[in-house]
């Protein structure tokens, strides 16, 4: 009797504990300075990041396969190339089918948080970095950019992709997949 009393008492911490370790363990891969998530919260009210349980599970391994654990609606990137806190963000509103994503970048600069919105779309997408280079457009938008610094990749995993590279005076932006 007292094995079975140990047994269950084991069982119910495993099942108790470990989903919520996991799952703050996920919001913490989400997770970014409360200063700026103060400053988005006002800007931008009622959006949340994606996470990995936004995605279908088909799209969820898809993303990890590539990028691991990592959160598919944050990435730090230094996308100004001057080392200072830079954050690409994916905000979601809505339930799919009608759902509003909007990808951000916040670059932290004296004072505050600079917050710019660089495209909208629906759907689930998500954000990566890439490395400097050569990023060239789909055949009919006959456009290449040459980033100098990291860029933001922004996708609807298995369906479009975009780049955007900062040029040391705009953002451009270059479609690279359909």
């Amino acid at each position: 009797m007292r094995l079975k009393s140990v047994l269950m008492c084991a069982v119910s911490f495993y099942l108790v504990l470990i989903p919520a370790v996991s799952a703050a363990t996920l919001n913490a891969r989400c997770a970014f300075p409360p200063d700026l998530r103060d400053d988005i919260s006002k800007k931008y009210p009622g959006p949340r990041v994606v996470s990995l349980a936004d995605l279908s599970e088909y799209k969820r391994k898809l993303f990890q396969k590539d990028h691991g654990a990592r959160c598919p609606g944050l990435v730090r990137v230094n996308f100004y190339g001057d080392g200072k806190p830079t954050y690409a963000l994916v905000l979601i509103a809505g339930e799919n089918p009608k759902r509003r994503a909007e990808l951000i970048v916040a670059h932290q600069v004296a004072g505050g948080w600079e917050i710019r919105t660089l495209d909208v779309t629906d759907g689930t997408p998500v954000v990566w970095r890439d490395g400097p280079g050569k990023y060239e457009g789909l055949y009919y938008e006959e456009k290449t950019i040459r980033a100098q610094w990291p860029v933001i990749v922004f996708c609807g995993l298995e369906s479009w992709a975009v780049v955007f590279a900062w040029t040391g005076k705009e953002v451009e932006k270059v479609q690279i997949s359909d």
